[in-house]
């Protein structure tokens, strides 16, 4: 017979934990301590994509062989993290339908077909970066601004709400001289309210935040597999603020909304340089007088909500990035430092209200907004932790901030080659990198906290800036706007690892392609991440040698995940390329485990 104590125990295992599992839903405290699923889009609030599963390790991963692959028949740029909890694998797909299959063997279990709006404006393309799954819901935010909640086990709509009321404007490309090739050129996206990012739940809350307002043309490129031939901004009253906000997990209800443009003070202090002291080439003195006649810019401000919040569940702060101002590369009708755009912002997560913001390029004209999502560490300095929260930049850095005060406690060594980081547009054109793909762009990092190393997937495309002038036109003022268009160089990708503890380089290792996507590391000492050809490869989390590699025919530029389901380890990633690299693009999603 067991002694009492242990009964009391046993019980309160039984009965209690499972009760406190389904009541918190997320809370990595949790779930990391009865299960090994995963559960959220950086697997906890913290964004760590840290597996402490080790089943899969550096001496076996060659033998790691596909389990099982589903094909979901939507070929498009496939950028989701797969969600996975008690047994069951949500995925949204391209144009934002969603599947449930068995996590075990891929067998579809339901599958949800989104209907767009008619006359709606998609931003950037049909990728959807995820779901977020919590009190028997599975919620999604869609390429036509809607939030929508799914029942999990059926997938039907339990509530479907509209996050912004109507589109923007998106006819800049209608104002440019007939005689500029813009003007003719095909357009693949521009200004369209929409959403992207994998919403989060905390405390009964959806919190997900709009993308598509930072006004800016992405030209095509004529050849297929090439990258976006060009981003132009043209300067005009397009846009709108972005925001992130929070809805009732039952209802749909608002509960907070943050404006990522505010009504007041949005232009600043007109620094000079950035916070750590860059100069950023500005003519305040334009400026300053560009503000009398134009004194509500901040209506047309920009600051897309791209990325994932990470969140301390300990002080109830939430972390999250945003895009750039607008119009983008286009400041003549946007004076100041543009707040809070191209900033890591802190919120209370429950009331949305504002704690500190970092801005990492005050009125940024180069298109270096927060991509890639912030995560949450302490960090060890002189034998004390502090409660850190660090974000890999466009700017091709990665930063780390006291995360209860905003201070920046160091920045990393360069990730990518940097070149006239911060130089202005010119008629002839001027050569800069990393530009406006990064450095890092939206693909998550990695972070080993007990190792204190992070690992980023970096991107090397130079980029020509360009100024355009042309003569007045319908009775406006003669149109001037800058563009980012590929250089004919080389590009190339960069998987680094970066001690947390000196911002050094510990090892990289050069892909043949810019990396974009997405990375995953395991207690195995093992570090995941796909390439634009279709190689998804194992890397040693100690030196950064190619252990294993898989081949597929479409791109895989999606974060991979690791979960356990009696006893086995898997490894799961989308496979679907990414149009606006000129990654081919697919539909299958594939899971691999020991064999």
């Amino acid at each position: 017979m067991m002694p009492s104590k242990i009964l009391i125990v046993y019980f309160f295992t039984l009965i209690f934990i499972p009760v406190l599992s389904s009541a918190y839903g997320q809370d990595e405290s949790i779930t990391d301590t009865i299960n090994h699923d995963w559960p959220s889009f950086g697997r906890d609030y913290r964004n760590q994509r840290f597996s402490p599963l080790k089943q899969i390790n550096k001496d076996n991963v060659s033998n790691l062989k596909l389990a099982w692959e589903f094909k979901s028949g939507v070929v498009g740029s496939f950028q989701a993290t797969p969600i996975v909890v008690d047994g069951i694998m949500y995925v949204s797909l391209p144009y934002d339908h969603v599947v449930a299959l068995d996590a075990t063997t891929g067998k579809l279990l339901w599958r949800y077909e989104h209907i767009r709006r008619k006359d709606w404006s998609m931003c950037c393309g049909p990728a959807n970066r995820g779901v977020a799954v919590s009190d028997g819901k599975v919620f999604i935010g869609t390429v036509d601004a809607r939030v929508i909640a799914l029942d999990s086990k059926t997938g039907k709509v339990v509530w479907d709400i509209d996050a912004v009321n109507e589109g923007v404007n998106t006819e800049g490309q209608a104002s440019l001289d007939e005689k500029d090739p813009n003007s003719r050129a095909k357009v693949s996206g521009g200004t369209g309210v929409g959403i992207a990012m994998a919403p989060i739940v905390y405390h009964g809350k959806l919190i997900i935040g709009i993308t598509g307002v930072g006004y800016g043309l992405h030209i095509d490129n004529p050849r297929p597999d090439a990258p976006l031939g060009a981003v132009i901004g043209v300067a005009g009253r397009y846009g709108r603020p972005g925001f992130l906000a929070a809805f009732d997990v039952n209802s749909g209800k608002r509960i907070w909304q943050f404006d990522t443009i505010p009504s007041e003070h949005w232009e600043g202090e007109f620094t000079p340089t950035t916070p750590d002291g860059i100069p950023l080439n500005r003519n305040i003195k334009e400026e300053k007088a560009n503000i009398i006649t134009h004194p509500d810019a901040w209506k047309f401000g920009g600051g897309s909500a791209w990325t994932t919040p990470a969140i301390d569940v300990n002080s109830g702060l939430l972390y999250f990035g945003t895009g750039n101002p607008s119009p983008q590369m286009n400041d003549i009708e946007r004076p100041g430092d543009n707040l809070y755009t191209v900033s890591l912002v802190a919120l209370d997560a429950d009331t949305g209200k504002l704690r500190w913001h970092y801005q990492q390029v005050p009125h940024d004209v180069w298109g270096y907004d927060l991509a890639s999502p912030p995560v949450l560490f302490e960090y060890k300095l002189n034998g004390k932790s502090i409660p850190a929260v660090g974000q890999a930049s466009k700017t091709g850095w990665f930063y780390i901030h006291n995360r209860m005060t905003g201070e920046l406690i160091l920045k990393s060594e360069a990730f990518v080659p940097q070149f006239n980081l911060f130089a202005k547009a010119t008629p002839e054109g001027t050569r800069i990198f990393p530009g406006i793909l990064g450095g890092s762009n939206w693909s998550p990092v990695a972070l080993d906290e007990e190792e204190q190393k992070v690992y980023v997937a970096g991107i090397h495309s130079p980029i020509i800036y360009k100024l355009h002038e042309a003569a007045p036109k319908d009775g406006l003022e003669g149109i001037r706007y800058a563009s980012s268009e590929p250089s004919e160089e080389a590009r190339y990708g960069l998987l680094s690892a970066i001690d947390l503890k000196t911002g050094k380089i510990v090892w990289q290792n050069k892909t043949e392609q810019p990396l974009i996507g997405g990375v995953l590391a395991t207690k195995g000492n093992l570090v995941f991440t796909g390439e634009g050809n279709g190689n998804f490869n194992a890397y040693d989390a100690i030196d950064g040698r190619v252990l294993w590699q898989s081949k597929s025919d479409a791109g895989v530029n999606a974060p991979p995940i690791s979960y356990e389901i009696n006893g086995n380890e898997y490894i799961a990633v989308a496979v679907g390329g990414n149009a606006i690299f000129g990654y081919k693009q697919g539909d299958s999603l594939k899971v691999y485990r020991l064999h």
